[in-house]
């Protein structure tokens, strides 16, 4: 099934060793919300990896040389509130310039449908490459949804990155995003009649916050 969908899966052998850890029902709020800063910190050193850099001039302690830097736009991050604040510390370490936005959603625990109630971005949107996080990416809906107001406020250029994902958000963000890659850590069986991914994690921003 995994092969018909288009995500890039890391597998990086630090980053699945602390998913486990994550996965498992006994570990604890403070244990939980390090390892997903730590996993958001390596899942974006790899998403980084083709971006663009360019050439200038700078003067060592020893000499003067020619060194690389990041070219091309700006980065932006924005965590799908609440699970998504989780993974914007990991996130903004690595890139510390980074300018943050946030977008409320939840999804109506009746229809399953995602639900706006808080939008706050950067001025300059469209000159920026926006990296959206959240942990979850279940049925698809809130992620989707998060995009679609992201583009209505001028974002041209996107990324999803997700912790976990089942098959069935996938294919949402494959279909109505085909234009925004999307990275996770792992693809999941399925999703069960709650909605909740199996076997997944449990509800992120429970573990996260201690509200179990």
């Amino acid at each position: 099934m995994a092969e018909e969908l288009n995500v890039h899966v890391i597998n990086h052998p630090l980053i699945q060793h602390k998913l486990t850890l994550m996965r498992m029902k006994e570990t604890g709020t403070k244990d939980f919300r390090e390892l997903l800063e730590e996993i958001a910190m390596l899942m974006t050193y790899e998403i980084t990896r083709d971006f663009p850099l360019k050439e200038i001039e700078i003067e060592t302690p020893v000499a003067k040389c020619k060194a690389k830097v990041l070219a091309g736009k700006k980065v932006g991050v924005v965590p799908i509130l609440r699970a998504g604040l989780g993974m914007l510390s990991g996130v903004a370490n690595m890139i510390p310039a980074a300018r943050v936005g946030h977008v409320g959603m939840y999804r109506d625990p009746e229809t399953l449908k995602p639900v706006e109630y808080y939008c706050k971005l950067p001025s300059d949107v469209s000159d920026r490459t926006l990296i959206v996080v959240d942990p979850m990416l279940a049925t698809g809906g809130s992620a989707s949804a998060a995009l679609s107001l992201l583009k209505e406020k001028g974002a041209k250029s996107l990324i999803l990155m997700c912790l976990v994902a089942a098959p069935e958000g996938v294919r949402v963000i494959n279909k109505e995003h085909p234009d925004v890659p999307l990275y996770v850590a792992a693809v999941d069986e399925r999703l069960n009649d709650k909605g909740y991914i199996v076997p997944g994690l449990g509800d992120a921003g429970d573990r996260i916050f201690g509200t179990l």
